[in-house]
């Protein structure tokens, strides 16, 4: 299969990467190509991501194989993403997911998210965190994209 980033691209990414604090490990849950049209160029383009620094790495996972870690970080459809911090032998989960193929848009957040995930900074001005501290019952808030 042909490389889906193009150096301009990658060059970008060791840039942005370059801001890093902290690893950041992506967990990438698939499932067979039968029951998952984007998984296999999912886990291409992670790879690719991946190779541009040290600071990012890869776990691949089957939802139904390793259904206990999928339970874990409620993956319940594939492909999906997990971004978390990596901290010595310790995964900091911040709950954010990617469900699908991270192309277009979607792939600035992957890898905006990625940049934050490591940084342990959200970047929300600090009346909106209070206000996040303040409430009382979890919220789960989920943002869908139709390419059109």
């Amino acid at each position: 299969m042909d490389k889906m980033l193009n150096e301009s691209i990658i060059n970008q990414l060791g840039e942005m990467f370059a801001e890093m604090k902290r690893p950041v490990k992506l967990l990438f849950f698939g499932s067979s190509p039968e029951n998952c049209d984007y998984c296999e160029q999912t886990w291409q383009l992670l790879e690719e991501v991946a190779a541009v620094s040290d600071k990012v790495s890869l776990e691949k996972l089957d939802v139904e194989e390793d259904g206990d870690t999928a339970k874990q970080y409620k993956i319940d459809k594939t492909p999906a993403i997990v971004i978390c911090a990596q901290e010595s032998d310790q995964l900091i989960d911040y709950g954010i997911r990617i469900y699908g193929i991270p192309a277009g848009h979607e792939f600035g957040t992957l890898v905006h998210s990625a940049v934050l995930v490591s940084n342990g900074e959200s970047g929300l001005e600090p009346e909106v965190k209070t206000y996040l501290n303040d409430l009382k019952k979890p919220v789960n808030l989920q943002v869908f994209v139709t390419p059109t």
